[in-house]
């Protein structure tokens, strides 16, 4: 179906818990593409809204509070051109739907910001969440947009 670079019509981004990276890339992609593709998230467990994905995602004018984190099963009756996992977990979980659903995989291996929680203080916690938060954008970026185009962070 799709190849890189190809523009899908409806895409999903899964990882772990829907709480920081699904909903990142998700919002991510939404703020730059607008309606022009349907964009949803979801995790294997659905988790609570991380207030500290939402700070990140805030620092670059996108605004995530409204997020509620999803399971995966909650959307096994849509259908999606493309499913990008984010998790190892995640893309076992995205494998298994393309046996149901006729989508393409693409997996992401995205580090988990939430690690930080253990034993960061909250300026290293938020620099854990804005790394992920940048690189998500740029690989959102580079694989849904024209070369060149779109914003920076």
């Amino acid at each position: 179906m799709d190849r890189e670079g190809d523009a899908p019509r409806s895409v999903l981004f899964a990882c772990a818990l829907n709480a920081v990276r699904s909903p990142m890339a998700a919002a991510i992609l939404q703020h730059l593409i607008g309606g022009r593709i349907h964009v949803a998230s979801a995790g294997v467990r659905a988790g609570m809204l991380d207030p500290y994905a939402v700070a990140v995602m805030d620092e670059i004018g996108i605004d995530m509070s409204e997020h509620e984190p999803a399971p995966l099963k909650d959307i096994e009756s849509e259908t999606f051109d493309l499913i990008v996992t984010l998790s190892p977990e995640a893309h076992h979980h995205g494998v298994e739907l393309t046996r149901i659903m006729p989508a393409d995989i693409e997996y992401w291996p995205t580090p988990d910001a939430t690690v930080m929680l253990e034993s960061g203080d909250r300026e290293q916690i938020l620099i854990a969440y804005r790394a992920v938060r940048d690189s998500l954008f740029q690989r959102v970026k580079t694989r849904f947009l024209p070369p060149g185009g779109g914003p920076s962070i």
